[in-house]
């Protein structure tokens, strides 16, 4: 009797499984076909991305002000979906020529960079890049495009991060250190105005 239970169990258990893998790849078909058309060059991603990329130049500045973020309208649209479409818009050709060697697509342009990133670092491991010890490299994995807004950290903990995306970058940190007071220094002027 108590294995006929376990039999029903296991069958009932297995249908729940194939009903939610089914829906599973519905979910990943329509997410990778929304990807396709965000990242045409009429899509939301690549508009997104070239009015951001207006919008700085507009600026004169890497922060563009909430005011005129506003005034566009954009300022509802999350800040990380942004700076990846940003991201997109300076990277167009790499994107679309990595993007037509995958074999599986992507759903998102996090995905994207993900990938890409990847592909950088093995391709530098090869190359004998020597900035950074191997085992370094694999201790500081990076999160980029992966950051939660809400999770709170201290200013060393948000330091050392920064410094793991500059590294992961090949971005020099005390180039970054500069932009940032100058940044700083002029908010403080817009302020002031």
């Amino acid at each position: 009797m108590e294995n006929s239970t376990k039999t029903l169990a296991l069958n009932s258990d297995i249908t729940e499984g194939q009903s939610l893998r089914e829906e599973w790849n519905k979910k990943v078909s329509k997410d990778k076909r929304q990807f396709d058309l965000d990242t045409k060059s009429d899509g939301f991603d690549t508009r997104l991305g070239k009015l951001i990329q207006n919008l700085r130049l507009r600026s004169n500045s890497n922060q563009i002000p909430t005011s005129l973020l506003r005034e566009v309208g954009i300022n509802i649209i999350d800040r990380r979906r942004r700076a990846e479409a940003f991201w997109f818009a300076n990277n167009e050709d790499e994107c679309r020529a990595f993007m037509k060697t995958s074999k599986k697509g992507f759903t998102s342009l996090t995905a994207l960079q993900l990938a890409m990133k990847k592909k950088a670092d093995k391709s530098d491991d090869t190359t004998g890049d020597t900035d950074v010890e191997p085992t370094e490299k694999a201790e500081t994995a990076s999160n980029v495009g992966q950051l939660d807004t809400t999770v709170k950290m201290d200013k060393y903990q948000l330091a050392k991060i920064i410094q793991e995306i500059c590294l992961s970058n090949k971005i020099d940190d005390a180039e970054l250190i500069e932009i940032l007071m100058l940044n700083a220094e002029a908010n403080i002027q817009q302020k002031a105005a």
